[in-house]
């Protein structure tokens, strides 16, 4: 695990590092890392291709020397080869589960949003991107596509074909999608 030890200093040197620290604390969260023994970050890196693909995105996005030696290291530790983070802005502390085959392509990610395997969220059209609130899980094999708003705190359900907006606290589900209001709430 040492051999990643350089990709550790990659953050402060471009900027990320702020972003950075957010991430890595929602991952140890919910990967359980506070019981490695090394320092999580370094951790994480050795750990999960789709953390260090989410690293490298930061980097890349931190300036020229972050794309530069996010460039040089995703030869020397690759990460996920088949996940394709192409957003214009994610927030911090994107947590993406077994990210095999997933395309980010939104205008916007929020902060603390959950991306499963196989999900796309992109294009329908030129410049049709989707924008994903804070706090929004999209399940494995989801498909947002378009100009879609997707609501803070909304869900995604696995396999389901999002082309319309989800409100806020929602989830979608089918294909296409159709949106379930939140639990508890009441039906007109």
């Amino acid at each position: 695990m040492l051999w990643y030890a350089p990709l550790v200093g990659l953050s402060p040197i471009s900027g990320a590092a702020t972003v950075v620290a957010a991430d890595t604390r929602r991952w140890v969260a919910i990967v359980g890392a506070e019981r490695a023994r090394r320092p999580h970050l370094l951790w994480l890196l050795s750990r999960y291709r789709e953390f260090r693909s989410l690293y490298y995105y930061r980097l890349r996005r931190a300036g020229a020397l972050g794309a530069v030696s996010s460039a040089i290291a995703a030869v020397l530790y690759p990460g996920e080869r088949t996940l394709h983070l192409v957003s214009s802005e994610i927030g911090p502390g994107l947590f993406i589960q077994h990210g095999f085959a997933t395309i980010v392509a939104a205008a916007r990610v929020g902060s603390d949003c959950w991306i499963n395997q196989q999900v796309t969220i992109g294009f329908d059209s030129p410049g049709s991107r989707p924008v994903l609130g804070d706090r929004v899980t999209v399940h494995a094999g989801a498909k947002v596509l378009g100009g879609v708003n997707v609501g803070d705190g909304a869900r995604v359900g696995a396999n389901a074909v999002v082309l319309h907006d989800v409100p806020p606290g929602h989830t979608a589900v089918g294909v296409p999608a159709r949106n379930l209001p939140p639990k508890g709430a009441r039906h007109s």
